[in-house]
């Protein structure tokens, strides 16, 4: 990796205003950058392509982040490209060039895909390439809009690229998980065609042990819609008929939501097969439920009114400290509806990078599976609740009541369907123990997540604790 002289006023701007930023509201400056390396795969009249990653550092002291900028070099300016204009500035590499950001620039992105296709030997930047897929070198690549935390990028109908843009030292869950799976055969995940690698360095620049997980390719699912919006349009079936129940009307999920259970319980063995799994002793299990308790501690300086629930949620975290022991394996660590995609071949589960505002090595441990089956039940219970605030219906306020009843309906039905599904059998008592610590504290999380972002729906989560007994 050799230091650049980048413009940092210019880049600076361009990552406040990203949608993938995740230091938003803080004041950061870019303290550092270096080149990790140019992409192979250059052609005449073509861009150069480098991956370039920048130091921020944040005025409140909070630690430093590194970001991935896979740029695009043209020496004449590109009308095609203005909205993905950076700047102008000469570069050590390349000279004075009009610089763009590569992900939105077809051309550039060719680079990537013929790369991958037939991986170069040596260079700073590691190709790797899986086999048994033939990737198409003709399909023209299209930056999908709306993601936040990474930026996808799909090559027609045969492959996409998830490139990571907040990078830390280390292996990433995402491509771990779905290397191990894919070799595996699982039917439950995309497969994984290959990943982008480079060593890592220390601050004297020398190369260290770790590497820096750049991007991954996998397979395009042609047919997939999201488990979230598939969940909302039943949810609207549902209100849009008046005098039928939730297991009555032609959109009733509970179908679609005990195969969800069973591709959970397929992928959890899978994860459980093929890598460690650990028998925690009570202490273990008393650290987690005092980890419980300390995000409560935390999350009631945000909201207030979660104080209301307080003893009922420290006797459910009691119960979970009674346990004398829990089984923790790999899991997806982030799971709900908007993490799953069904396609004609059934449904897929996606981005296992695990809960983005964790650290890296947190993000890597084990946990009991009963997380990721919490996170899909409170995901069941949200889907109704956002459908019931943002009802237009037909205007009378005589249904708001009716509505509210229908949404718990299709939250119960769905829940029963998928747990009775992921788990076989009726959970042991020591089971139910453990799902609702992790309900509740997911519930925690949730109440947290909303006070900052959407003042209005606090009360999906405070009303679920009331419901979940813990009032």
């Amino acid at each position: 990796m050799t230091e650049t002289a980048q413009p940092r006023e210019l880049l600076a701007a361009f990552i406040g205003h990203a949608r993938w930023f995740g230091g938003k509201g803080r004041s950061f400056s870019i303290t550092g950058g270096r080149r990790l390396g140019e992409v192979p795969g250059h052609v005449a009249d073509g861009p150069r392509v480098a991956i370039d990653l920048v130091t921020l550092s944040y005025e409140d002291g909070g630690e430093n982040e590194y970001y991935q900028l896979p740029l695009a070099f043209y020496a004449e300016r590109q009308d095609r490209l203005e909205h993905a204009l950076i700047g102008t500035w000469p570069d050590p590499d390349f000279g004075t060039c009009h610089v763009y950001d590569a992900l939105h620039d077809r051309e550039a992105m060719a680079c990537w895909l013929r790369s991958f296709d037939a991986p170069p030997e040596g260079g700073p930047l590691q190709f790797h390439r899986l086999p048994g897929h033939a990737l198409d070198l003709e399909s023209h690549s299209t930056l999908f809009s709306g993601e936040q935390s990474n930026s996808s990028v799909a090559y027609g109908d045969d492959s996409v690229l998830k490139v990571f843009r907040k990078i830390t030292p280390g292996v990433n869950p995402d491509i771990a998980i779905h290397d191990v799976l894919t070799r595996a055969g699982s039917d439950h995940v995309a497969a994984l065609y290959g990943w982008l690698d480079t060593p890592s360095v220390d601050s004297e620049g020398e190369p260290t042990d770790a590497v820096l997980q750049l991007a991954m390719l996998q397979q395009f699912l042609r047919t997939a819609t999201d488990g979230w919006d598939i969940a909302l349009a039943s949810v609207r079936n549902l209100f849009a008929e008046a005098d039928l129940h939730a297991d009555e009307v032609g959109g009733d999920f509970a179908g679609e939501a005990a195969r969800l259970g069973v591709a959970l319980a397929e992928t959890h063995a899978s994860l459980a097969a093929h890598f460690p799994v650990e028998e925690r002793s009570a202490g273990d299990v008393r650290a987690l439920a005092d980890a419980m308790r300390q995000r409560l501690e935390q999350a009631l300086e945000v909201v207030p009114e979660l104080a209301s629930y307080t003893s009922g949620l420290e006797a459910t975290y009691d119960a979970l400290a009674a346990l004398e022991g829990v089984r923790v394996q790999r899991i997806h660590g982030d799971l709900h509806l908007g993490q799953t995609l069904r396609t004609v071949r059934g449904w897929k589960i996606v981005d296992f990078e695990g809960e983005p505002a964790k650290p890296l090595a947190d993000r890597m441990l084990p946990d009991s599976p009963w997380r990721d089956v919490a996170g899909m039940l409170r995901s069941f219970d949200y889907a109704p609740r956002v459908v019931e605030r943002t009802w237009a219906g037909d205007g009378e306020d005589g249904g708001t009541e009716q509505r509210a009843y229908r949404a718990a309906e299709w939250s119960e039905r769905n829940r029963s369907a998928f747990l009775a599904a992921y788990a076989g059998h009726e959970p042991t008592d020591d089971e139910q123990t453990m799902l609702a610590a992790y309900v509740a504290d997911k519930a925690v999380y949730e109440a947290v997540y909303e006070a900052r972002n959407r003042p209005t729906w606090v009360a999906i989560p405070l009303e679920a604790l009331a419901r979940i007994g813990v009032s």
